[in-house]
Order: structure tokens, then sequence, then C-alpha cells
């Protein structure tokens, strides 16, 4: 689901969206509350590709919406900067008419109207049809003639927002860029009288928001660039922002999308979609079963596509329509899912969340439908939780918790529901795990036979259902011998691939032929660094001294296992092999961990990486700092000594082979005993 939330970026090279009744540019004059800047004088050494005289970007609120005015004043100084004369505008022709005000070009003495000669040139009314999205928005550009380095372009706009949605209130962002180019820029907010909106800002903003009856502007001359606190959690990254609404609470919020869903979900008695809901409870006894086979319907038969024709960007299409055209996007998915779901006496609720990640601080922003971007469905059964997605693959079933790992969530009830936190675990089985067999019984000097095995989760992994399922099995194969041969492998013999539902896992087997990089240490002596087996050093956790040193630091959240196994030269004696030292370290709020085994002439060995505090305060990160010299960060070394032999050391720990264990598990030994309990 897509919602529009207004944010307007002063970068010059930046344009708002341009919203029209027709598919017409209209001309007319600069509404009385956008009032431009006065122009920035050029300084004698200005450099760079251009030169802000002045940028507004403006926003008013009046009973038929958001108006927006974009203006600027732009000095080229570089032939890059010629692009600057492109100027670009898309508009749904549901909200609103836009109305071009001006597009001038001044050279000296010398004024151009671009518009006398030159009009917008509608270029396409799809552009995103293969994003599966389809929203009605037209697209045109205007290219400014002759335009030089030197001249100055000007354009003027004003656009409109609204959904009918969402009614008479009103939501969004007003920002400034991080690293806008030098010259002068105006943020503005204005109301009619009687609609004046909760507003926030960042204290950056508050320090130069100058107040005036119905509005507040913000200005800046040359502003400084903006340097996000280095590592630092997402929240700490909302630097120059100004936030309105209209809206009380998240719980209203809440409560003005429930009637919607409500009314979409229903499914009229004996329709051909009523059918779809006898059968599956003819099919199904258990409410999970029947959950998980509604939602597979959804998932498989209904394609996804975006849409946001008319109110469709906020209201979702209806359960009936969506299964009639058997396309539909998050929205229309989730009323679908709803009503198969209440047919079958399931309680279920609509869930707003956000896919993008931005969803760190979100208790601390003002309430704004914009924050979130996706809907997906929580239905209780046999009094447990389940988040259904009906835009997932149909090989994702219902899970206790969702696929995407949230930070906060709004339910979508009749009461209002209230902004929920989803609390963060360590992750229980690896994100990715990476398998490798080399059978070198063969000899120093022979090609090893080598299977390797991927087994992906999560979003990755489901990326990989959705590209290989539709392979054949020869396609496969000549794929991947493309891809590798030449490298390490001299060969690939054979490529499987599946997806495991049970394990909920991509597994790509490979199979086929190294050449082995034996290091010759001499007098017959031989090393080898096993493939998957070694850290990078940490790094160290600091800030410039102009950030805020006490700020917490950030790691994104993984579980990553290496395993590999060797299967030793059958002419050689275990007992003169030998390898570099385990070790099970916590740095960061990541526990590294490294085994060595060797049994039945295989050394075995297991890697893995897990993150366990996604985030560490700064006391921890500097002590960590002072840990990073002693940090063992050698390759997972191997040795062959045939004049020095060593019996094995009692008590060292059982490692698995490749080959010895189901990888795919819900448990496996990536990390050392104690920290799996």
């Amino acid at each position: 689901m897509r919602i529009p939330v207004s944010i307007f970026v002063a970068a010059v090279l930046a344009h708002a969206p341009v919203h029209a009744e027709d598919n017409q540019i209209q001309r007319g004059a600069v509404p009385p509350w956008a009032v431009p800047s006065d122009l920035m004088p050029v300084p004698g050494d200005a450099g760079g590709m251009f030169f802000v005289r002045r940028q507004d970007v403006l926003i008013h609120l009046d009973e038929q919406g958001q108006a927006q005015y974009f203006g600027y004043r732009i000095r080229i100084l570089h032939p890059n900067a010629l692009q600057i004369g492109n100027v670009s505008t898309a508009w749904n022709p549901a909200s609103g008419a836009p109305v071009v005000h001006l597009v001038k070009v001044h050279r000296g003495n010398e004024t151009i109207d671009v518009l006398e000669k030159t009009s917008f040139e509608i270029l396409r009314r799809e552009d995103q049809l293969e994003a599966a999205k389809l929203d009605g928005v037209l697209t045109a550009v205007l290219r400014v003639p002759d335009l030089r380095v030197g001249d100055e372009l000007e354009v003027e706009l004003t656009t409109r927002s609204s959904d009918p949605t969402l009614g008479k209130n009103d939501s969004g962002l007003l920002l400034l860029a991080p690293n806008p180019a030098p010259g002068r820029y105006r943020l503005g907010l204005s109301w009619d009288k009687g609609l004046k909106p909760a507003v926030r800002m960042t204290p950056d903003m508050t320090a130069i928001g100058v107040s005036r009856d119905g509005g507040i502007d913000f200005r800046f001359d040359n502003p400084a660039l903006l340097t996000p606190p280095k590592d630092a959690p997402a929240r700490y990254q909302w630097q120059r922002i100004v936030e309105f609404t209209d809206f009380a609470d998240w719980a209203t919020i809440s409560r003005h999308f429930a009637p919607l869903y409500a009314k979409a979900a229903a499914i009229a008695d004996g329709s051909s979609l009523d059918k779809e809901v006898q059968r599956i409870a003819a099919a199904h006894a258990k409410p999970l079963d029947r959950a998980n086979a509604a939602l597979k319907l959804v998932q498989q038969d209904v394609r996804y596509i975006y849409v946001g024709l008319g109110s469709g960007n906020l209201t979702p299409a209806t359960a009936e329509e969506t299964w009639q055209r058997r396309y539909g996007d998050c929205k229309g998915k989730t009323a679908l899912l709803l009503g198969l779901l209440g047919k079958l006496g399931i309680d279920a609720e609509a869930v707003l969340a956000n896919n993008s990640g931005a969803d760190d601080g979100l208790d601390e922003r003002l309430p704004n439908p914009g924050m979130f971007d996706h809907v997906l469905v929580r239905a209780k059964i046999d009094g447990a939780a389940y988040w259904l997605d009906g835009t997932l693959p149909p090989v994702v079933p219902s899970a206790a918790t969702p696929a995407i790992p949230y930070r906060w969530v709004l339910p979508v009830t009749a009461k209002g529901g209230a902004l929920q936190k989803l609390e963060w675990r360590p992750a229980s089985k690896p994100n990715e795990i990476t398998l490798y067999e080399i059978d070198a019984r063969a000899g120093f000097d022979r090609p090893a036979r080598v299977t390797n095995t991927t087994i992906v989760r999560g979003i990755r992994g489901l990326q990989q259902q959705v590209e290989l399922s539709g392979l054949t099995a020869d396609q496969l194969r000549d794929g991947m011998r493309q891809q590798l041969v030449g490298g390490t492998w001299e060969t690939v013999d054979d490529v499987k691939w599946r997806y495991d539902q049970k394990a909920e896992a991509s597994v790509l087997t490979i199979t086929g032929t190294w050449t082995v990089d034996w290091d010759d240490d001499g007098d017959g002596d031989k090393s080898l660094a096993l493939p998957g087996g070694g850290f990078n050093p940490p790094e160290r956790r600091a800030r410039a001294a102009d950030q805020n040193q006490d700020l917490p630091y950030y790691s994104a959240p993984e579980f990553d296992c290496r395993v590999t196994t060797l299967r030793l030269p059958a002419t050689t004696n275990a007992a003169n092999w030998s390898f570099k030292t385990g070790y099970d370290t916590r740095i960061f709020g990541k526990n590294h961990y490294r085994a060595f085994d060797l049994r039945d002439g295989s050394i075995r060995l297991v890697r893995g990486l897990r993150v366990e505090q996604p985030e560490i305060d700064a006391i921890s990160a500097r002590r960590d700092n002072g840990r990073i010299a002693s940090f063992d960060n050698s390759m997972a070394w191997v040795f062959y000594k045939p004049d020095v032999a060593k019996p094995p050391a009692p008590g060292g720990r059982l490692v698995p082979a490749t080959y010895e264990i189901d990888w795919t598990a819900d448990t496996v030994p990536c990390l050392s005993p104690a920290t799996m309990r």
C-alpha cells in the first residue's frame, strides 16, 4: 500500500509532483500565500555546478486539501548542470489541476519567457508498469531550449494533493536535504483560519522557525551540510524535518481505516468467492489449516499489481472485485484475505506496517498514515497470533512473526488500535548457511570433488524462490556453469535447487570440481585456508568530534553460518594434520564462533556470526574498541606435516561434517551450545 506523504527535498534537481483534473498543464498566477523569497546575490567566487539564488517549498492547507508551491531560480555554472533544463512534472488526474506560473531564462539583462514558444509534452501515462504499479499518474517534460552556462533558470508551479479516503485530514513532512547546493532556501507551512494542524519540528528547525499569522517559515542561506551521526540507529538520522498532521493520535488513523477494510472484506452469500470458502471449509477441519489454505489462495491465485487509480491509493478494492479480476495490491489482497477468514470463523485484523525499514522511532513521530507503505493480516487462532501476508509467494504460510522484522505496526480496528512495538530477538536459525564439502581424497595434485550448498532464509530466500522456481533444470545448470566455471570452479557437473517449505529456506546445491590451491610449505608440508572460516576484524566504532559521542551504535541483524568439511588425501595420516584455534567471542554486540574437529578422515569446520544486540551503548562501544587488537581474525588454516605426528587432543568439540546432519533443521550447531540454549 502506497500512502502519499508531502515530502519536499530542497535539492535543486528535485521537482514536486503536479496533479491535474485532466491531461493539460495550466497556467496561472502565484497564489497569495506563496510569495517568493528575495534573490540571494551570487558570490564572486561561486563554484560547483550551480548556485541557488532562491528555492521555495511552501505547503498551504485549505478546505480542498494541500496546495504545494515549488519555485526556484538557479544559476548554471557548469555544463553538467544544463540537465536542470529538463523540467519534469507528474500528476494524478483525480487529485486537482496543476498550475505552472512561469518558466523563464535570465541571461544578462535579457529575460526569456520559455512558455511563449515551448510547452510541456506528455511522455507516458504509466511509468511504473514494469514494477506492477498502476496508479494513473501522468508524466510530462519541458525541455528548455538554448540553455547556456551562465544562464539563470526560474521555475514556479503549484500543485494540489488530496485523497478522498482521508477526507479533510492532512498530514505530511517538510524537510531540507542534508547536502543542498550553496544558496538561499525557504520552507513554509501555512493554513487557512481554523485549519491549523499539529506541528512538530526537529530541534534544528525549532531554532530557526519564524511564526507568523497562519503559518511558520524556515529560511536558510548557504545551509550547512548535514552528516548523520555515524552508525547510529535510523531514528537519530531524523534532522531538519517539520511534521504536521490533523490526526489526533495513531488510534484515530486506525479507526479511520477500519470501516474501509470492513466494507471491502464483505463476501456475498452464494458468490463464487463464497464457494471458495465452502471448499476450504470442507477440505480442512482445523482453523490453522483453513487459514493457510485461504492465504495460499490469495497468494497463488491473485497476482500482485499496485492499484492507485482514483481513490485506490488508500482505499482497498473489495474482496469480490479483487477475486474477479484476479489481481490486486496489498490492500486488495488483505481485504480478500480478511473476507475469507471472516467467513471461515477466524478472527483477524488488518495491520499497517512499513516495508522499507523506516519505522525506527515511529513512536516519536506525529500520527501520519504516510509512515506506512504496506498492510497485512494478523489472525488469532487457537489463542495464538499468526501473521499472514497475501503479497508473499505461496510458499510462505502463516507464522508467529512477520516475514519482515517490523519495529512498529498499527492494527486497524473499529475502536482504534494503538501503535504497537514488535520485540526483537536474536535469530534462532541462520539467515544463510554455506556448506562446502571438499573431497581431496584423490591427492594433493588432483582436482577435488566439491559440493557447495547454500541455505537462504527470509526475504533473500524468497527472492531466490521467485527467481529460480521458473527455471528448468537445464537452464539453472547451464546458467550457473556459465557464471562459475573459470574461477575457483574447474567444472560444474550438476545444480539442484528446491524451496523447503518446512525449513522456510531456499536450498541451492552445486557439484563439480575445484583445483585446490594448496600452499607448498617445503619438505612435503602443505597448508590450506578453508573457505568460509575467517572473520574480518571488527571496525572501530567511533564518530567525528563534532558528532554526538553518546548515541548508541547500530548493527543490522544477521545470523550467518559457514560449514566446511575437508576429506583428507587418502595417502595421508590424520595424526599429521593440525589446524588453527577455534574461538567463541562477543564484541560490539556480535557473537563470533569458530570450531574445528578432525575425525573419520576429515577436518570439519563451523563458523558462525550472529548479531545479539542490534544496538550497543557508547560506553560498551568504547570498551570494545580496546579489544579489537586482540581479536583473532586468522583465516581457517589447516596444516599437513608428514614428519610431525600429534595425537588428537582429548575433550575437543565435536563438529558434524556437512554430510552428517540435516543443516536445514530448526537447530544446527552454528554457535556454541551455551549460546544457543
